[in-house]
């Protein structure tokens, strides 16, 4: 691409991001991923007591999936060890993040710092655990400004899109954000055809191109609404347009995950590479929403 893409503090080759997720739980994927072309790549969420016991599973449907996972069970130890060796080779990673306080959270991105990683993401919304999660501006203000508190480092949080999404999103900023990414996995269930009862035993989280009109719409008011920091859209992404798409509204970057459960290192060159030739073609249009690709809204 023309020019390098400019997030948390990081200049990435180009704007296309590997989301969080079963598929970034392994130093030896995140390099394999990097290599394929990607912009940078988000580790999946590290987290000092990831739930267990639980019925953690896919569902592939004709639109994206529905996962019941949760958070990485390697070690916080082990996590140390694998971000030193990515930061020592000076690679683009960021780290996902969460805990089940913001003190523990606050501890764990220092944690983090200390290892060298250069970014992070606060992974707080996912809505996967026993009791789901009903998210609130307080919340998230709260996570957010203990990490912030402990880190310089810089971070966005990850939200989900929906209800009262302004209100976490402007609390988010209040409370030290760098940027925010839009959208976590929203809720959804699958019935079973015979039985007639829930697969998966309940609700979870739902990612593919079907959530993507949901997220632009998003992004697209956050910015009409002069939200002050960068976005980078997620959701839905399964080719270099959507990415465009997602710059188009005002994203700074986009993040791709669940179509790379297909064909990982193919398909993420693919959309890299289409997603390269539009950013050549459509050189020197206009954003939709009025942000320059800094993230900042012009007045």
């Amino acid at each position: 691409m023309a020019a390098t893409t400019h997030v948390l503090g990081m200049d990435l080759a180009n704007p296309v991001v590997v989301g969080s997720g079963l598929l970034t739980d392994q130093e030896r994927n995140i390099r394999r991923l990097l290599n394929s072309g990607a912009g940078a790549v988000i580790t999946k969420t590290i987290h000092p007591n990831p739930p267990t016991g639980l019925d953690e599973r896919i569902i592939r449907l004709p639109t994206g999936m529905i996962n019941s996972t949760t958070y990485s069970k390697r070690s916080v130890d082990r996590w140390m060890g694998i971000l030193r060796d990515l930061a020592r080779d000076r690679l683009p990673v960021i780290a996902s993040l969460h805990a089940d306080s913001p003190t523990e959270l606050a501890e764990l991105a220092a944690q983090v710092e200390a290892a060298g990683c250069r970014a992070l993401e606060l992974g707080i919304s996912c809505l996967n655990e026993t009791d789901g999660l009903d998210d609130t501006p307080e919340r998230v203000h709260a996570y957010t400004a203990a990490a912030r508190a402990a880190t310089r480092v810089p971070f966005s949080v990850k939200l989900a899109s929906g209800e009262g999404l302004h209100a976490r999103a402007f609390a988010a900023a209040r409370a030290g954000a760098d940027a925010v990414t839009i959208s976590d996995t929203l809720p959804a269930v699958a019935v079973h055809p015979e039985s007639g009862d829930l697969r998966l035993g309940g609700v979870f989280g739902y990612s593919g191109p079907g959530i993507k009109p949901l997220v632009l719409a998003s992004l697209w008011k956050l910015c009409r609404a002069g939200f002050p920091l960068p976005l980078l859209g997620s959701g839905g992404v399964q080719s270099g347009r959507d990415v465009q798409d997602y710059l188009r509204v005002g994203a700074v970057a986009a993040q791709v995950y669940t179509a790379l459960h297909t064909d990982m290192s193919p398909t993420l060159a693919r959309i890299v590479a289409e997603a390269t030739e539009l950013r050549t073609t459509d050189h020197g249009s206009e954003p939709a929403t009025g942000a320059d690709r800094s993230g900042q809204v012009r007045s």
